[in-house]
């Protein structure tokens, strides 16, 4: 691949953009909106300038409910060898182009299993795919060498390709991104006219939960605009089960002793449950998740405390496989969490105490 064109520079096209640049290829910038392409083009990102001929490559990264029309204006103009777009829905689109009569042999639907709360160029970064799952939507029309570039942009992206059918893809991500972001930000609501006091109580866990309902409102809009059905389904699912939850809760607060122990085993029902699907998520790297222990430290809140905590981990000859930081509430200092192998932690305590760590049992 040695040109593509950009279409929508907002944080995915902008990241996609950034890496192709980096990597020697000659990226075309557009947008509806030639602000925030001359800002993805300041940022590296590649030229705002239009290509003077045909580019290998039409990336396509708008809003689902203008992937369709999009597509189909570059496919009719001929802009490209090959066309794709990054929407986080695949089905829908592609349906849309078919009622369209559009040739769909140049085209490759496909999603970057990738984002930000941030959204725009400003947001963007060239690392943000690396070895993060990038899903390709093959059909028996697509042509061999536009499979061939998808592969190339996602190598060049260094994300790792996954081949699914586009409807399976739909309804895999409303249960593991788009189902995730409504019941994040319906747990977030509930702290909107919380009383002050009981904010100030906030911690990891709750932070934890409601992470990404930081996210932009109107792209998600967008997004389960394009997916409602699948997404619908899951949440379905969740309402039944908080249904039979709350019904047990209610049943703890009984005279009755039966009531109380039927609802302690509806409690335990579903938190069992969640341990299953819990121990499903991929671990690192993909793999299967690890059972790590956790060597929880206090850490003051200034510069070098971090790289300090590390050295000393690396000293001891310990890997941090994972980290978490809980902050504490009104004071300079928090706990980190180093998760390591369960074999090290017996070292790993004694060697940071040995270096003046205060190590929480």
């Amino acid at each position: 691949m040695r040109t593509a064109l950009v279409i929508g520079t907002g944080l995915i096209g902008t990241s996609a953009a950034l890496a192709l640049a980096g990597r020697g290829v000659q990226v075309h910038l557009v947008d509806h909106d030639p602000a925030q392409a001359r800002t993805a083009a300041a940022r590296g990102a590649g030229t705002d300038q239009a290509p003077e001929g045909r580019v290998d490559l039409a990336i396509v990264a708008v809003p689902p409910a203008h992937v369709a029309d999009t597509l189909a204006e570059a496919i009719r103009g001929g802009i490209a060898r090959a066309y794709l777009d990054v929407a986080s829905v695949k089905g829908g689109p592609r349906r849309e182009l078919e009622a369209m009569d559009c040739d769909l042999t140049g085209y490759l639907g496909t999603h970057p299993m990738a984002g930000r709360e941030r959204s725009g160029p400003m947001a963007a970064t060239a690392d943000l795919f690396e070895g993060r799952p990038w899903v390709l939507t093959p059909t028996r029309e697509t042509d061999t060498e536009v499979l061939n570039l998808a592969l190339e942009l996602v190598a060049l992206c260094r994300a790792v390709p996954v081949v699914m059918d586009a409807d399976a893809h739909d309804r895999a991500v409303a249960l593991v991104s788009h189902t995730p972001q409504l019941v994040s930000s319906l747990v977030a609501a509930r702290l909107q006219h919380a009383d002050e006091t009981a904010v100030r109580l906030c911690g990891q866990g709750i932070r934890d939960v409601t992470r990404i309902a930081a996210s932009d409102p109107r792209m998600w809009i967008d997004i389960l605009s394009a997916n409602p059905g699948p997404v619908a389904d899951v949440l379905a699912g969740i309402a039944a089960d908080l249904d039979e939850t709350v019904t047990a809760l209610r049943a703890l607060e009984s005279s009755d002793e039966e009531q109380r122990l039927g609802g302690a085993a509806g409690i335990e029902d579903v938190l069992r449950r969640g341990n299953t699907g819990r121990s499903r998520v991929p671990g690192k790297h993909g793999a299967a998740p690890a059972a790590y222990e956790t060597v929880t430290v206090l850490i003051g809140d200034q510069p070098g405390e971090l790289a300090r905590i590390f050295a000393d981990a690396g000293r001891a000859g310990v890997n941090i496989e994972d980290v978490r930081i809980e902050h504490a509430t009104g004071q300079q200092a928090g706990l980190i969490q180093l998760m390591v192998e369960p074999t090290a932690v017996t070292g790993l305590t004694a060697a940071l105490r040995d270096r003046g760590w205060a190590v929480r049992q």
